[in-house]
């Protein structure tokens, strides 16, 4: 299970499956530890978070899995 933290370091949202339904990506999991959420990222909307990546953010995610 991958969990996200919100800036002042509480849990937001635990991600408990990661899927694929056709061309849209499903995100499955726990917002705030209790409500269940369904999430869905269409290709279109996956092309525009692309577009607020810039060089050094794009290097940063190729070495992220990597650190400690």
């Amino acid at each position: 299970m991958m969990k996200i933290y919100g800036q002042d370091r509480t849990e937001v949202m635990q991600v408990s499956a990661l899927e694929r339904e056709g061309n849209t990506l499903v995100i499955k999991g726990k917002v705030f530890g209790s409500m269940p959420i369904t999430a869905k990222l269409t290709p279109e909307e996956g092309r525009k978070g692309l577009k607020l990546l810039n060089v050094k953010l794009a290097a940063f995610l190729l070495t992220f899995l990597f650190r400690k």
